[in-house]
């Protein structure tokens, strides 16, 4: 499966990106899958519901299905967090996922990048980092692309993917 990511500090178009790179690279007729990390406590569940009675009942395991979706809740219930490998080998296989998050990982990534909140830019540190989108022109090693051209940020990702 090809895989690449899309990295950055917290508000720096991360999501904002990863959303225009999935309807731009479906919109050119590939299967694109996401995997998004969080660093604080997601609960996908509402308070109520059938799903959350079984989970918080001590389920470690919920599998939730409908005519439109499925939705598989874990809990880890104090083991380690998965690694980004073992999430991939859960997909079922497409042309591509996009990574969001997970910057300490392997894979080549794209780092979105807004000179607003102040942070360090990660490329300078990073060997993974392909390439830098950003709010503001930048003199770097890699190639920097405007972070609203998702056109020209999709063709690099596919080319460095070969697709």
């Amino acid at each position: 499966m090809r895989i690449y990511g899309v990295t950055g500090w917290k508000n720096a178009g991360k999501t904002g990106l990863m959303e225009r790179l999935v309807a731009e690279i479906s919109g050119r007729g590939f299967s694109v899958s996401t995997v998004k990390h969080a660093h604080h406590s997601v609960d996908v569940d509402q308070k109520g519901t059938d799903s959350y009675r079984h989970r918080t009942a001590g389920a470690n395991e919920v599998l939730l299905a409908s005519g439109q979706r499925i939705a598989i809740m874990q809990e880890l219930r104090g083991a380690p967090e998965p690694s980004l490998q073992s999430l991939l080998a859960r997909l079922n296989a497409v042309d591509l996922v996009l990574i969001e998050g997970f910057k300490r990982e392997a894979h080549p990534k794209i780092e979105a990048f807004r000179a607003e909140p102040g942070n360090n830019l990660l490329a300078r540190d990073s060997d993974t980092i392909r390439a830098v989108a950003s709010d503001t022109p930048m003199d770097l090693n890699v190639p920097v692309f405007d972070l609203n051209d998702t056109k020209a940020i999709a063709d690099f990702i596919l080319q460095e993917v070969g697709l």
